[in-house]
């Protein structure tokens, strides 16, 4: 029984020490500034300020549009396909629907980095853009993003912005802040939706 004990005991602090491992490396990771308006538990209202990003258009389901997305993307910041210095990786990697069946999946930049000051894609794949400042109603949620959990918290975020008089101005994007790897309960998600003003 005691042998058990200590197995339990030395099983629990590996477990504590990986989530302690995945919540550090995913802190060091840049994300975009904004101001937060409101905050209601889930729920936020947020002014972000123009990003610079990098973007891919992609097609097909969600789950495989945002891989397709992330290759190009991951091969223009680390340089494979380029010439220059690598960028840092930064969080999240977002992901908006367009028409007929298109997504928009974007890295964004670095604040160091300018529009002009980026190095320039190799191929016309990839695509560099500055979004104007925003405000944004956003929920967060934990676990595997899958279709129906997005849906359903795309849902909850519409009936809070109803309750606040808030009108949606365009189609949301999903937001994902971590890498595969990291067990879904310790992952961060987002659904944001550009408010009216």
């Amino acid at each position: 029984m005691t042998k058990l004990l200590w197995i339990l005991g030395g099983v629990a602090v590996l477990a504590a020490a990986g989530c302690a491992a995945f919540a550090a490396r995913s802190a060091d990771v840049e994300k975009p500034p904004y101001t937060s308006v409101t905050l209601d538990g889930d729920f936020e209202l947020r002014d972000y300020p123009a990003l610079t990003v990098a973007e891919v258009t992609t097609t097909g389901a969600r789950r495989e549009a945002v891989s397709a997305g992330f290759r190009p993307l991951a091969g223009y910041i680390f340089a494979k396909e380029r010439e220059g210095e690598k960028i840092a990786m930064t969080a999240p990697v977002t992901q908006t629907p367009g028409a007929e069946g298109e997504w928009v999946v974007r890295f964004i930049m670095p604040s160091r980095y300018t529009l002009e000051t980026l190095p320039r894609p190799a191929g016309s794949q990839v695509r560099l853009e500055t979004l104007p400042a925003r405000r944004m109603a956003t929920v967060r949620f934990s676990g595997v993003a899958t279709d129906e959990l997005i849906a359903e918290q795309e849902s909850r975020l519409v009936t809070w912005m109803t309750t606040r008089d808030l009108t949606p101005a365009d189609t949301p994007t999903y937001a994902y802040y971590n890498d595969p790897f990291t067990p879904g309960f310790l992952r961060r998600n987002e659904v944001l939706v550009p408010v009216a003003q």
